[in-house]
């Protein structure tokens, strides 16, 4: 699954003088979601629409609204296009300011799909993955080369270092038996390993 590469995201195009605002959202919740909603048309209540699409849960929750379009012709192409890139724990909402012009149900789809996209393709995406996380426990001896080691590495994401009677490395790899064959080998065996579940990464998208 992927996801958009920032936090929030606004793009604006516009089709026979109507202007369609794309705003994306990264949501982890369906509450966040309700309230970005509720939040962004408080916001624009000026606007002549106000419709929405996401995703979370790894497509498990997808819900669309129209809000005053008629029926299937704005959160259904918006949805479609959160769909269609793979992504999750992103919410979509496309303000509509009215040009004068009306667009028929196949340009509205239209015109709505490609806001989205527009969107998208301007905020970027990341590919999401679910890696294991240890912590290392070194002494200071230890500690400030294997940082450096830890950081040059590729396959490794540095999430916390935490100092006490010991330097602790809360981290995550992308293969925890590669990683602590590795670390055996760099250390001689002088540090402590502890599983701690799996925690979620950001990884370039292909």
């Amino acid at each position: 699954m992927r996801t958009i590469a920032v936090e929030e995201y606004t793009c604006e195009t516009v089709v026979n003088r109507s202007r369609f605002v794309c705003t994306l959202y990264r949501v982890g919740a369906e509450a966040e979601a309700r309230e970005r909603i509720a939040s962004h048309r408080k916001a624009n209540w000026d606007a002549t629409h106000n419709c929405t699409a996401h995703v979370l849960d790894g497509g498990g929750v997808q819900r669309s609204a129209d809000d005053g379009e008629p029926a299937g012709t704005a959160g259904a192409p918006m949805l479609e296009v959160l769909r269609g890139r793979d992504l999750t724990d992103v919410l979509a909402v496309v303000t509509r300011y009215f040009g004068g012009v009306k667009l028929g149900a196949g340009g509205l789809v239209r015109a709505y799909g490609a806001a989205v996209t527009a969107a998208v393709e301007q905020a970027g995406v990341v590919a999401l993955a679910s890696w294991p996380r240890l912590v290392v426990t070194a002494d200071y001896g230890r500690a400030g080369s294997l940082e450096g080691l830890l950081r040059a590495r590729g396959d490794v994401r540095l999430l916390q270092v935490v100092y006490g009677g010991v330097v602790e490395f809360d981290l995550a790899c992308a293969d925890a038996e590669v990683f602590e064959d590795w670390l055996l080998v760099q250390t001689s065996g002088a540090v402590l390993v502890e599983p701690r579940g799996a925690v979620r990464v950001e990884l370039p998208a292909g």
